[in-house]
């Protein structure tokens, strides 16, 4: 499904990803783990458009997408939930979730059911759809930001740290819903400060150490590794 192919990023001066690979199949959830500043987030933005790599190929469904815009790679069905939630301050949660349909839906049946799903999935969002987003806790900010990127109808959905600031309490319930979206059939790309739980929820991983790719597999091998499980697992 998505194959990005050595690409480089470079900021200023900054080299930030140095020929870097990953790929995700269809039906999969592929964590990406490593240390703060490693270029983990450095990935989804490529892959989403918010930033352009000076060399290398990113291919969804066969089709070059390094050079397109970010409207038209949300059309293709890749929706990207960025670090920080960003929720927009001037809308309810309803409102929120409505902003990420621009691209695909009309009026009807399809957004009603794909609005369903996400009050299925966070019964929260439903009892707050009228209130403010800005104002909603920390856990129900991440619910709101998940729960609109599922309103973009996504075949590929890019997490970027979602349990980042949550309390403990509440981050298992995200990784059970994480786990259920992709039980639906989406796709999903995920960046996590838990390499632990990273770990126990992807069928494959990556580990980026100074923006390189170091070493990659099956999530259940990488547990096991030995210098993951030092460096990344405090064991």
């Amino acid at each position: 499904m998505l194959h990005v192919e050595q690409i480089d990023v470079i900021y200023g001066n900054v080299h930030a990803l140095k020929r870097v690979s990953v790929d995700v199949e269809s039906g999969e959830m592929v964590a990406l783990i490593g240390a703060n500043g490693a270029g983990k987030s450095t990935v989804l933005k490529a892959i989403s458009g918010l930033i352009r790599p000076t060399q290398g190929v990113i291919r969804f469904l066969g089709e070059s997408i390094e050079k397109m815009s970010v409207e038209r790679i949300v059309g293709k069905g890749i929706f990207h939930v960025p670090e920080g939630r960003r929720i927009f301050p001037g809308l309810t949660v309803l409102g929120n979730l409505e902003v990420a349909t621009s691209s695909w839906r009309k009026w009807g049946e399809g957004y009603q059911a794909e609005l369903e799903n996400v009050y299925a999935l966070f019964p929260r969002l439903r009892e707050k759809s009228a209130q403010l987003g800005w104002s909603l806790s920390g856990g129900e900010q991440q619910m709101l930001a998940i729960g609109r990127g599922l309103m973009a109808h996504p075949r590929l959905l890019l997490l970027d740290e979602p349990s980042l600031g949550l309390a403990p309490r509440l981050v298992g319930s995200v990784f059970d819903v994480i786990r259920k979206i992709n039980a639906q059939g989406v796709t999903l790309l995920l960046i996590e400060q838990n390499a632990y739980a990273a770990l126990q929820i992807s069928d494959r991983a990556f580990v980026l150490e100074n923006g390189r790719v170091v070493l990659s597999g099956l999530s259940r091998d990488l547990a096991g590794d030995e210098k993951v499980k030092k460096a990344y697992l405090g064991g």
